[in-house]
């Protein structure tokens, strides 16, 4: 057979790793083409929330392709985008008034970032200083990669990323260098400090309680900093909570999610803004609009995917799945052998396997995820730090499944 001309993130194509051909998927389960099924542990990277392939939000999507798929959301509009943005503002903090469409994590980072320092030019007050905690990660485009973690992710890229001030992660015992740290770039002038509430993802899924994130939130208030909370992987219940933010009784400025928003099915992402954020784009002159798009802003049939999830969240117990599947993994992780650092936040357990390497580029991954792979379950470690984060409907002995991988590699 022809090699295939995919080009596959986050893959060296020259180790000659085997790349699986999904035909379905259904619950917590991939079915290959082979015959082969695999537990989708990590939720395909962090999205899928209800299970795969839901049948309310299948269903939407199906009604919706048949009515209209396609619209410009430049001056025109379309009623699954109006329902969604209604039932956001509904359910997130009511200082949040108002709903910008994306398509991704990433351009909601984006588009966060550019609300912020538009914010402060039409104000008159043009503050341009970004601050970001340290591990952090909020995407691959070049503003987010700017305001993530430097390192092997971004190294090729330096030239094209500007400048930010970094503060030190909030580890257990040595809080007050990060607060120190954002109270002096606050002081100096910044424009927004972003960050990813309670649990940083891809920088090794680390954990810091909501005291502290309380405490960087009223540190950035003092000196009216803009808050940006990335919860494009925290929101949907993954902490824990609908939103991580809630657990410490902050509300941001600005609000990015993705990837749960349509429950995992289709991509979707939006940028909730404070009024004020809004009322400094609002104009007569037409140089002050918000300038940024694209092609398929609130796409109709995403936009009814992501009403169906809400749908779902109103009409079905999923808190209740949340907190069966949050005792559920405290459970195992507390039980499993031969791991260091294990901890857990919501629905996320995460511990650090034996090796000689950290760091990304560990060599324990490809072979740990090779061998979880052989044994029927997606696994995906962040170099030696190895991760569970699955759809809420994974029953127990499917969770077993999951847990034994990790507990023979431990």
């Amino acid at each position: 057979m022809k090699a295939s001309p995919v080009w596959h993130p986050f893959t060296q194509h020259g180790l000659n790793e085997p790349i699986p051909l999904i035909a379905r998927s259904e619950g917590v389960w991939l079915h290959g083409a082979d015959g082969r099924s695999w537990i989708d542990a990590i939720s395909s990277w962090w999205v899928t929330t209800h299970g795969h392939s839901h049948p309310r939000i299948m269903a939407a999507i199906a009604e919706q392709a048949g009515r209209m798929d396609q619209l410009i959301f430049a001056g025109w509009t379309h009623e699954p985008a109006e329902t969604l943005a209604r039932e956001l503002t509904a359910i997130m903090p009511p200082a949040l008034t108002r709903v910008f469409f994306s398509d991704s994590g990433s351009t909601a980072v984006e588009v966060a970032l550019k609300m912020a320092l538009g914010y402060w030019l039409h104000r008159g007050e043009p503050r341009q200083g970004i601050v970001v905690l340290e591990h952090s990660y909020h995407g691959d485009t070049i503003g987010t990669m700017s305001v993530g973690e430097r390192g092997v992710y971004n190294r090729a890229y330096e030239p094209l990323l500007f400048d930010v001030t970094t503060v030190p992660f909030p580890h257990a015992g040595a809080e007050q260098a990060t607060y120190d740290a954002l109270e002096a770039a606050c002081r100096a002038g910044a424009a927004a400090f972003i960050v990813e509430p309670l649990l940083l993802g891809a920088g090794g899924m680390l954990v810091y309680p909501p005291a502290v994130l309380a405490a960087l939130a009223a540190i950035c208030a003092r000196h009216g900093v803009l808050f940006i909370a990335d919860e494009v992987m925290t929101a949907w219940g993954r902490t824990g909570t609908l939103l991580a933010c809630e657990q410490a009784g902050v509300v941001p400025d600005l609000l990015c999610l993705s990837k749960g928003l349509t429950g995992g099915a289709v991509p979707l992402a939006v940028t909730m803004a404070s009024e004020a954020i809004y009322a400094a784009h609002l104009s007569t002159d037409r140089s002050r609009m918000f300038f940024h798009s694209s092609s398929y802003t609130a796409n109709p049939i995403a936009c009814a995917a992501a009403c169906a999830n809400l749908a779902i969240w109103r009409e079905e117990p999923v808190r209740e799945r949340i907190a069966t599947l949050a005792a559920r993994q405290a459970e195992r992780l507390a039980a499993l052998p031969g791991v260091h650092n294990p901890r857990l936040c919501g629905t996320v357990a995460a511990a650090e396997l034996p090796s000689d390497q950290s760091g990304y580029l560990a060599q324990l991954a490809p072979r740990f995820n090779a061998a979880a792979r052989e044994a029927g379950v997606l696994l995906r470690a962040l170099g030696n730090t190895v991760y569970v984060m699955p759809p809420y409907c994974i029953t127990e002995d499917e969770l077993d499944q999951v847990y034994a991988v990790i507990a023979g590699f431990a």
